[in-house]
C-alpha cells in the first residue's frame, strides 16, 4: 500500500513537473508570437530616420492600410506639410509632391478607414488625420494622411485613431517640428519623406 502511494506521488510529481514546463513553454511561444505580430515601420526623411511600432491588435485596419501604402511606395516624395511646435507634425498627402502649397493637406486616396479610436495621445504616437465632425460624424480616418505628436495631447483622445508609436528617432521628430514655417504651418524648406518601409 505504501509502495503504491509512493509510486503515485512520484508519478504525480513527474506529471505536475511536465505540466509546469508545458505551461512555461506555451507562455514563451505565445510571447514569441506576440513579438512577431508587432509591425515595425521605418520612415526615412530628409532630416533623418524615424522607426515606429504599430498597434496591430488595437488598430488593425489602420495598420493594414498604412503598411499597404508603404509597400506601394505611396509616401515616397511626399512631405511633412504641417508642423506645429508643442503639438505635432503631419504628412502623407500626395498633393505635397508638387510645388503648389495651397493644396497641401487636401489630398489622399479616394477612400476612408473606419475609426479605431481608443489609444491615448501620448508623446510620440502616430495617428490618422481626418475631416471634421460636421462632414464626418463617424470620425472615419482619411486614407493616407497621418500625424506624429511631440507632446501629450489629451484633448484629441476619443477623437482620432492612434495606431502606433515612435520607438526610435524621436529626436528627428523634434527637429522637424522646430523648422521655420510659413503662416499655414508648412515648413519653408520642404521636409521630404523619402521612403516608408515595413521592417520584416
Amino acid at each position: 500500500m505504501k509502495r503504491i502511494l509512493i509510486i503515485s506521488l512520484i508519478l504525480f510529481s513527474i506529471v505536475n513537473s511536465q505540466t509546469i514546463k508545458e505551461r512555461k513553454n506555451k507562455g514563451k511561444i505565445m510571447e514569441q508570437k506576440g513579438t512577431l505580430q508587432k509591425t515595425k515601420v521605418l520612415i526615412q526623411t530628409s532630416l533623418g530616420d524615424i522607426t515606429l511600432e504599430l498597434y496591430n491588435d488595437k488598430a488593425p485596419k489602420h495598420v493594414a492600410n498604412f503598411t499597404k501604402l508603404a509597400n506601394d511606395n505611396y509616401y515616397s516624395g511626399t512631405t511633412f506639410h504641417r508642423v506645429i511646435p508643442g503639438f505635432m507634425i503631419q504628412g502623407g498627402d500626395p498633393n505635397s509632391k508638387d510645388d503648389d502649397r495651397s493644396n497641401d493637406g487636401a489630398g489622399g486616396p479616394d477612400y476612408n478607414v473606419d475609426a479605431e479610436i481608443g489609444m491615448p495621445h501620448e508623446r510620440g504616437v502616430i495617428a490618422a488625420a481626418r475631416q471634421g465632425d460636421q462632414v464626418n460624424p463617424r470620425k472615419q480616418s482619411s486614407g493616407s494622411q497621418f500625424y506624429i505628436t511631440v507632446a501629450k495631447v489629451a484633448f484629441l483622445d476619443g477623437q482620432y485613431s492612434v495606431f502606433g508609436k515612435v520607438i526610435s528617432g524621436m529626436e528627428i521628430v523634434d527637429k522637424i517640428v522646430a523648422v521655420p514655417r510659413d503662416p499655414r504651418d508648412n515648413p519653408i524648406d520642404k521636409i521630404l519623406i523619402n521612403k516608408v518601409s515595413v521592417i520584416k
